[in-house]
C-alpha cells in the first residue's frame, strides 16, 4: 500500500472524529447559552440541517462501503441507521416545537434530548467503527460520505 493510500485510509477516521467534534461543539454552543433559544429556527436550520447531511452521507455512501468489506459489521450498521431515524425524528419534533412557539422550557427538552441520543451514538459508532474507517478503501469526497461539514 503507497503512503498516499495509507494517508487517505487513516484520514477516513480523522474526517468522522472531526465532524462529530464539529457536531459537538455545536450543539453545546445552544445548549450553554440561553440567549441562543431566541434565534433556535436559525439554529436549527444550521445545526439539524448539518447532523441530518452527516446521517444521510453515512447511509448513502460510508455504510454501504463499510458493509461491502465488513459483511460482520451489517448489524452494528443496522443499530446505527435505527439512531440516524431517531435522531431524525426528534429533530422533526425540535422543528415542530421551534415553529409552534414552544416555550423555552419545552425547546431545552428538545434540545436535550437530541443531544443525549446524538451522545450516546457517536460513542457508539466511534468504538465500534472508527478502526474499520482505517483500513477501509473508499474513494468518495469525504462531504459525500460525512456530510458537507
Amino acid at each position: 500500500m503507497s503512503e498516499r493510500e495509507t494517508t487517505r485510509l487513516v484520514a477516513w477516521s480523522h474526517e468522522m472524529r472531526q465532524v462529530h467534534s464539529r457536531l459537538r461543539r455545536a450543539l453545546a454552543l445552544v445548549q450553554d447559552d440561553h440567549a441562543v433559544l431566541d434565534e433556535l429556527l436559525l439554529y436549527c436550520r444550521g445545526f439539524c440541517t448539518a447532523l441530518d447531511g452527516h446521517h444521510r452521507g453515512e447511509d448513502h455512501t460510508l455504510f454501504p462501503a463499510i458493509a461491502a468489506a465488513h459483511p460482520e459489521l451489517r448489524p452494528v450498521l443496522r443499530k446505527l441507521e435505527q439512531d440516524h431515524s431517531m435522531i431524525g425524528y426528534l429533530i422533526g419534533a425540535l422543528n415542530h416545537a421551534v415553529h409552534n412557539n414552544a416555550d423555552p422550557d419545552e425547546l431545552r427538552r428538545h434540545i436535550d434530548g437530541i443531544g443525549a441520543i446524538m451522545e450516546s451514538h457517536f460513542r457508539y459508532e466511534e468504538r465500534q467503527i472508527l478502526g474499520v474507517l482505517e483500513t477501509l478503501n473508499l474513494d468518495a469526497d469525504p462531504a459525500e460520505a460525512l456530510g458537507p461539514l
